[in-house]
Formats: C-alpha cells, sequence, structure tokens
C-alpha cells in the first residue's frame, strides 16, 4: 500500500504540508456560501487547511457535502490571509485527517514556518 500522507502523525501532516505549499504555492480550504469553513477545538476556532484539493474535497460530506475546495495563492495567504486570521482570533487546524486530527497553529507561527520552508527551496 502506497504511503498515505493522511496517515501520518499531526507533525508530519504539517511538515507535508508546509513541503506542498511551497511546491505548489497555494493553500486549499473549504468554502460555502457564507465563506471559509471553520472547525472549534476546545479552546480554539480553527480555519482547516490542506495540501491540495482532493484532501479538502475529502471533507466534503455530511454537513459539509455542499462545501467546495478553494484554493488561496501563498502570495495572498501571506499579505491578507495570516493577518486576517490574527485580527479574527482564529488559529489554523493543519491538514486534519478523517479522525479530526491536526496540528492546531496560530497563523504567525503557520506564516513563519511557510517562511523557513521557502527559504529551504
Amino acid at each position: 500500500m502506497a504511503d498515505n500522507p493522511e496517515n501520518y502523525s499531526p507533525e508530519k501532516r504539517y511538515k507535508y504540508l508546509l513541503e506542498q505549499v511551497v511546491e505548489h504555492n497555494c493553500i486549499w480550504i473549504l468554502t460555502d456560501e457564507h465563506g471559509c469553513v471553520m472547525l472549534n477545538s476546545e479552546d480554539e476556532d480553527c480555519v482547516p487547511i490542506w495540501p491540495n484539493e482532493a484532501y479538502a474535497l475529502a471533507w466534503a460530506t455530511g454537513e459539509w457535502a455542499s462545501c467546495r475546495a478553494e484554493s488561496v495563492s501563498l502570495a495572498k495567504w501571506q499579505s491578507r490571509w495570516t493577518n486576517g486570521l490574527l485580527d479574527d482570533e482564529l488559529c489554523l487546524a493543519v491538514f486534519p485527517n478523517q479522525d479530526e486530527e491536526g496540528l492546531v497553529v496560530y497563523p504567525d507561527e503557520f506564516d513563519y514556518e511557510l517562511s523557513r520552508q521557502l527559504k529551504k527551496q
């Protein structure tokens, strides 16, 4: 069986997402008629993000069946999303898998890790 990133540990999925975002120059979110889909962790409201369209669409089931996957360019993410998420006091749910497991990170922390990943390329 092929190595499926969805089965990685949350930390390894985070690293995988960073690599994919930098390689493909975009981040994937789910949207509906109200805008970006949100998840709630115990303490935080989060925007879930994925490394590609297929993983995002895998979440578009049940109550989210009408959602569509949308890509956000890396430039747009860094220029508008990071500060917007911080202003709204939102976190990121990084590459949640089907068991709803994923790391929750602050947007500025994610931006810092993205910048580090960009320097590696």
